[in-house]
């Protein structure tokens, strides 16, 4: 293995081990410190996008400046902010509220199958027969975790399940929509803009100053950890690595997240998982090698 595939596994493998432990910290927060999920959006949003605007103004300044030389860029991105980043950042904090963070994980998984859908209308091209098993163990995986099994009772509580599958179809449009945008501008100054963007329109709902959940000095530094650690770090190494080592391995490399999540759910949370939920996990996860 050449050394830059080395190196892009490694800043994959890291990106996704930092969304993992991202989550477990998210769920910690919101359970200790009564920290909502909109807040939580807002403030990590607003945080890493200027972290990524830093780095835009030092890496890619001119592509930052043409952004904002037309209307026309400056819709592109408004539409980036809210498909991709505002619905995928408050839909994962809300799954991990509503359930925890290895559930949520696993759910957005599931945004494979949406571009897998996407992919085969917009290219008029039948889905192969390993997509198409890929698909039915994501729906199986998706209903064990839903009814542990048991058709008559909700095993997660409903809003969670419409969460998480919020969640993966921002994850889907993540996946589509901004390449062409990356491609043109770079990677931070997209991040920078659509993060800033997405942020202004939650303070705008929410107002995060009026309410101030009641963080201790510990609180505080976790919640600067999972801005710079669990989101900036995090997005930068992983789409980084994807760069160096293509789509597919990316994908393969982003299963390391939920078994993360599980791993330091279980550690640190004491989390419970059920032989359903362990079930549904893996036929989730089965699912991603099926159908890159």
């Amino acid at each position: 293995m050449s050394s830059s595939l080395t190196i892009g596994f490694l800043l994959a493998a890291g990106g996704a081990v930092l969304w993992g432990l991202n989550g477990t910290l998210s769920k910690y927060l919101m359970t200790r410190y009564a920290v909502t999920p909109l807040w939580f959006s807002c403030v990590r949003q607003v945080g890493a996008g200027l972290l990524f605007l830093v780095f835009a103004l030092l890496r890619t300044p001119r592509s930052l400046a043409d952004v904002f030389s037309s209307w026309r860029h400056v819709g592109t991105m408004a539409m980036l902010s809210v498909t991709c980043v505002l619905i995928v950042q408050l839909g994962y904090l809300e799954t991990i509220d509503w359930t925890n963070s290895a559930t949520a994980t696993v759910l957005q998984s599931v945004n494979i199958v949406m571009v897998l859908v996407y992919v085969c209308i917009a290219h008029r091209k039948a889905p192969r027969a390993r997509d198409i098993v890929g698909s039915l163990l994501a729906l199986a995986g998706v209903y064990l975790l839903a009814t542990g099994g048991n058709p008559h009772n909700l095993a997660l509580p409903w809003q969670g399940i419409v969460w998480g599958l919020v969640n993966a179809a921002g994850g889907a449009a993540l996946s589509i929509f901004p390449t062409r945008a990356i491609r043109t501008w770079g990677s931070f100054t997209v991040n920078a803009v659509t993060f800033l963007f997405s942020g202004a329109v939650l303070v705008a709902v929410d107002r995060p100053w009026g309410h101030v959940p009641p963080l201790d000095a510990a609180g505080w530094w976790l919640l600067a950890a999972s801005v710079v650690f669990g989101t900036f770090a995090s997005f930068g190494m992983f789409l980084k690595g994807v760069t160096m080592i293509g789509p597919v391995r990316g994908t393969m490399v982003g299963t390391i997240e939920p078994l993360t999540a599980t791993v330091s759910s279980v550690a640190c949370l004491g989390a419970h998982f059920a032989a359903t939920d362990l079930a549904g996990f893996a036929m989730i996860i089965a699912m991603v090698f099926l159908t890159v």
